[in-house]
């Protein structure tokens, strides 16, 4: 993605683009990865040696509280991130740990939950399981279907 097209994202979400959200925010939607702040860290840092782990995660936390992205915490070691903020669910291999989307029916996500006193704001599905790629790695005594 362009860094013109990232900028206007971030300003559609009511961010002041720089150099840093930019390069951030264009790096989680290029990569569909659900990557922590470590990996975003490490992978940018020698792009922009100025960057820090805390300027990382202090800009997540703002795409996640203007719904630019959405935190994930599927994963007990490290919170991860995705840019995709269209509802879906995901799903973690527990064998290898990588994070997949799951599209949903958007209606199916309503129906689910219909509370008369409350007022949702976010809905987040996880799955947990083995992916394909590690099934055939899968102990004897897990079910393969």
């Amino acid at each position: 993605m362009y860094q013109r097209q990232v900028a206007e994202h971030l300003i559609h979400h009511q961010i002041k683009p720089s150099l840093q959200r930019i390069a951030i925010m264009e790096y989680l939607m290029n990569h569909a990865t659900h990557p922590s702040v470590d990996t975003i860290f490490n992978d940018l840092y020698s792009a922009i040696p100025t960057l820090s782990k805390t300027t990382v995660y202090n800009t997540l936390k703002l795409f996640v509280e203007n719904g630019a992205a959405q935190m994930l915490t599927i994963d007990e070691r490290n919170i991860r991130y995705d840019a995709d903020i269209t509802p879906h669910a995901h799903f973690r291999c527990i064998t290898c740990g990588e994070i997949y989307d799951i599209l949903l029916n958007k209606g199916a996500l309503v129906d689910l939950m219909h509370p008369i006193d409350f007022k949702i704001e976010d809905i987040q599905i996880y799955y947990k399981g083995y992916c394909k790629k590690c099934l055939g790695l899968a102990p004897d005594n897990i079910s393969k279907t």
